[in-house]
């Protein structure tokens, strides 16, 4: 299975997510903020990262362009997770690079979905 990092400052949701994936198999790490979440990748990278996109001090989408600008980081898959379901925030996420976009609340099964289909593909390439 892949060690997953989620990146929320909802402490209850994260928990509720860390708990589905460990259920699952995975290995999760929580970071409850971006810097966290930065500096665990800097740690170990992951092999996908569940990231929302409504955070303290740094939005989802400042996270994403950060990761697709570091070549040690660009590789990860990242599924946005937001309680957003506009257009406008899944084009912008999709211009800078996502690879799984869910809205919140999460269905277990269309999680399960993204994370397969996003660790699928970045075996492919």
């Amino acid at each position: 299975m892949a060690t997953i990092l989620v990146i929320d400052d909802d402490h209850f949701f994260a928990e509720l997510v860390s708990l589905h994936l460990l259920l699952a198999g995975h290995t999760v790490q929580v970071a409850k903020d971006p810097e966290e979440g930065l500096r665990a990748i800097v740690n170990g990278p992951p092999d996908l990262i569940l990231l929302d996109l409504d955070l303290p001090y740094m939005s989802g989408f400042e996270v994403l362009e950060a990761l697709r600008s570091d070549p040690s980081s660009r590789g990860i898959p990242v599924v946005m997770l937001t309680a957003r379901k506009d257009e406008e925030s899944y084009a912008r996420c999709d211009k800078i690079g996502i690879d799984g976009f869910l809205t919140k609340p999460l269905q277990s099964d269309r999680l399960n979905e993204a994370i397969t289909a996003a660790l699928a593909a970045h075996a492919r390439t």
